[in-house]
């Protein structure tokens, strides 16, 4: 009987790599353009030509969504050469397409591998999260808690008052009562207007981005890559999908999600050893984004590996005119 060869997450990150700097070097043609699709595409087509180079027997678990609404890097797609490991593929090739086509910040592209059937495969439903950073005993703060309450909650862990507290959320109508009611507290927030995966992994580096909390409801398949990052650098996570109608149940239950109302900590939606990439497209707090110079194009690439905590920042430069790799 064959076996799968082994996850050597060392050995594959690398690659991993390459393949978040030619989805962000294909995207910087279109920093500023206006064109959200054209960004998003030109970022999948070479993000799904680098992983087809790579020795592994990837499927696609998180996507650019299912079959038929997705032609490329559709959930369940397989990639890869077939001949090595056989690993799960979480991706998000243009984090920020609408911050792409406006030149906005913390645009990036990301992605995410890990061991074949070790990364919760989430539907394209919303997901109620919240996150921290490291060093917090587990259970602080948790999903079943009012907004007010996971800031005190917090704050007397840190030994801190609560207007000492900033919390990240995306600015989006659905927030508006929890907005209010974080303000409420004292505590500052940080309202981003897309990219919830960088406002996640912000928590992770409390002292360096001032963001002590993550919080509100945003893309499923972009909490999962969120906690890939997390089970990297340390922090808690946790992620309940919401559903607004049948459809989504639907969806769902394909995706093999049997209880509807599971909270899922983040070892439960990253379950072993994972590889996690993202690099710049638009300068962020996170990652300088695509820098011109004459002939080449400079990039920032974040490589990191949950077996050893390990996060290398690296820089990579691209000649124009050639492929990348």
């Amino acid at each position: 009987m064959s076996t799968s060869p082994e996850f050597h997450d060392r050995m594959l990150s690398l690659g991993l790599a390459r393949v978040s700097e030619a989805a962000a070097i294909a995207a910087a043609a279109l920093i500023g353009r206006g064109d959200e699709k054209a960004a998003d595409q030109a970022a999948v087509n070479a993000m799904r030509e680098q992983l087809n180079r790579l020795d592994i027997a990837g499927t696609v678990v998180i996507g650019e969504g299912e079959r038929d609404e997705a032609p490329m890097l559709y959930i369940g797609e397989e990639v890869g050469s077939g001949e090595g490991p056989a690993v799960d593929i979480a991706l998000d090739p243009l984090e920020g397409t609408t911050l792409t086509a406006k030149d906005m910040p913390n645009a990036m592209t990301v992605i995410a591998m890990a061991p074949r059937g070790t990364l919760l495969h989430a539907p394209d439903v919303y997901m109620d999260k919240l996150a921290i950073g490291p060093g917090y005993a587990p259970g602080v703060v948790s999903l079943d808690m009012a907004p007010a309450e996971r800031v005190h909650a917090l704050a007397a862990a840190r030994g801190c008052d609560a207007r000492d507290i900033t919390v990240c959320i995306l600015e989006r109508p659905r927030h508006e009562a929890m907005i209010a009611e974080i303000r409420a507290t004292g505590a500052a927030i940080r309202l981003i207007t897309d990219g919830d995966v960088a406002g996640v992994i912000h928590c992770a580096e409390a002292e360096k981005t001032g963001i002590d909390m993550y919080m509100g409801s945003g893309g499923a398949p972009e909490g999962v890559l969120a906690a890939s990052a997390l089970k990297c650098m340390g922090g808690q996570m946790w992620g309940r999908l919401i559903f607004r109608n049948t459809e989504e149940r639907t969806r769902a239950s394909r995706a093999g999600i049997e209880d509807f109302d599971r909270i899922y900590a983040r070892d439960d939606m990253v379950t072993a050893d994972v590889i996690f990439a993202a690099t710049g497209v638009t300068d962020g707090s996170i990652l300088a984004g695509i820098r011109r110079e004459p002939g080449f194009l400079n990039c920032e690439t974040i490589l990191m590996r949950s077996r050893t905590g390990s996060l290398r920042r690296m820089s990579y430069r691209h000649p124009l005119g050639q492929r990348t790799g």
